[in-house]
């Protein structure tokens, strides 16, 4: 995780997926704003809060990913990761790298590379 920031100004690409809510210049960079609940296939929420986003890098490239709010950002170490649970919906399994437990709950950790996969026609045509 680079940023944690509000989004502001997104511009949308056309001919992009759903999954693409567009670009936006964060501090001179341009990033690829990435929409968590599409690309997990979660309905849009229709609250009216102002999403958040978790700037991420990956391959040189910058990406937004947004996010309907967040707690705390933590390290943690490698050693307590576990393998996904038999049970974890599929939708997020397929993007989960694995679980820690936190104060006896898991917690899935979304594996950025799975989130980012994204097919070069989903990007823009």
């Amino acid at each position: 995780v680079q940023d944690v920031f509000m989004p502001e100004r997104v511009t949308r690409v056309p001919l992009s997926s759903r999954e693409i809510s567009g670009v936006l210049n964060l501090r001179g960079r341009i990033v690829t704003v990435v929409d968590m609940r599409a690309r997990l296939g979660l309905p849009r929420d229709e609250d009216g809060k102002t999403p958040m986003a978790v700037g991420v890098d990956l391959r040189g490239e910058s990406y937004g990913l947004l996010i309907d709010q967040i707690g705390e950002v933590l390290r943690l170490p490698e050693d307590g990761k576990e393998d996904n649970p038999v049970n974890l919906d599929p939708r997020m399994a397929k993007l989960a790298g694995g679980v820690h437990r936190l104060d006896g709950q898991l917690m899935v950790v979304l594996d950025v590379d799975r989130v980012l996969e994204l097919a070069p026609e989903m990007m823009a045509a």
